[in-house]
């Protein structure tokens, strides 16, 4: 992966590194260039969701910056990942990241990117794993779908956002738990999935609780089980897997990371006004409209948390590799 590339820009940077300087706060970041945070899925799933509810209190945050937001799909979150990792460390340019993706996919194929190298700078959510079907599917619970597995092996099909992201790697461990093999089916984002799942041509959809409440409020979806320590108060109908005997719980992590080698100054900007993002009641109350499960971690608290999964997932990998 190629190195942090520190010759351009460096008049911005300069003017970047006044966030550290209160007296210079007013020109921190330059007017006419927005700071884009690169999505790597579809627009309509959690990530987006994410992402777009919390740019507008970054920006009010980074003094002269507009905050913009753009999606990136392909290859499971892969092209737009790829894209911030290699990108100038100038501070114009950040990510939306997704664990486990961003370690289980370095792990599984090339990527051009190192998962310790990058700059975690706030996660936002974290995000139960769950399972969820049509209104009028005979399947009722979690239960019914095991059983429906251990009849038909490798039959059932489900569908997920991408191979090695949360919701791929979260069935794994219910399969390996449960003793099934299902079939795994799988999109370029939570949002395809969804138009299959609502018209009949698949079975399951394995997605997070943010991404199917209002689908659940709406009475279009039901939920088969939530990879949760306990049940979701928005979503209380839905059982979590502990309750049907399967001892899984899985989330996705969600938060906002720069490339390798982002100056301190910068970084230390970006992490300040996430803090003060996070203590606002006004964030709390668009976070809770939008359905965002929070939990902030910034700074190295959030790197600790993004990274302490990676030797479970080798683990996972050395005993079912997750390519299909």
């Amino acid at each position: 992966m190629p190195g942090p590339r520190f010759g351009r820009r460096t008049a911005l940077l300069g003017a970047t590194a006044a966030l550290a300087r209160p007296a210079l706060a007013q020109r921190a970041w330059p007017a006419g260039r927005p700071i884009e945070i690169i999505v790597p899925f579809a627009p309509g799933g959690g990530m987006d969701a994410m992402a777009r509810t919390v740019a507008p209190f970054l920006a009010a945050r980074l003094p002269g910056a507009r905050v913009v937001v753009s999606n990136r799909p392909g290859a499971g979150g892969q092209v737009g990942t790829e894209a911030v990792a290699n990108a100038a460390p100038d501070g114009f340019v950040l990510g939306a990241c997704a664990t486990p993706t961003v370690l289980s996919q370095p792990i599984e194929r090339p990527v051009r990117w190192r998962p310790a190298d990058l700059t975690y700078l706030a996660q936002v959510v974290e995000d139960p794993c769950g399972l969820f079907v049509r209104a009028d599917s005979p399947l009722q619970g979690l239960s019914d779908l095991l059983a429906a597995a251990r009849a038909r092996p490798g039959d059932v099909a489900y569908g997920t956002a991408g191979i090695g992201g949360d919701d791929h790697i979260a069935m794994l461990l219910l399969e390996e738990a449960a003793g099934v093999r299902l079939n795994h089916v799988p999109f370029n984002g939570t949002s395809q999935l969804l138009v299959p799942l609502l018209g009949g041509q698949l079975q399951v959809g394995a997605f997070n609780i943010s991404e199917a409440l209002p689908l659940l409020r709406e009475r279009a979806i039901r939920g088969l089980g939530l990879a949760a320590e306990a049940r979701d108060p928005a979503a209380p109908e839905v059982a979590t897997y502990r309750e049907a005997g399967v001892d899984v719980v899985f989330a996705a992590g969600r938060g906002i990371f720069g490339p390798p080698g982002l100056p301190d100054p910068i970084r230390t900007g970006i992490e300040t006004a996430f803090a003060a993002t996070f203590a606002d009641p006004a964030w709390a109350e668009a976070a809770s409209r939008a359905g965002l499960p929070l939990k902030p971690l910034v700074g190295a608290a959030y790197r600790d948390a993004a990274l302490g999964g990676e030797a479970a997932l080798r683990a996972l990998w050395s005993r079912r590799p997750w390519r299909e």
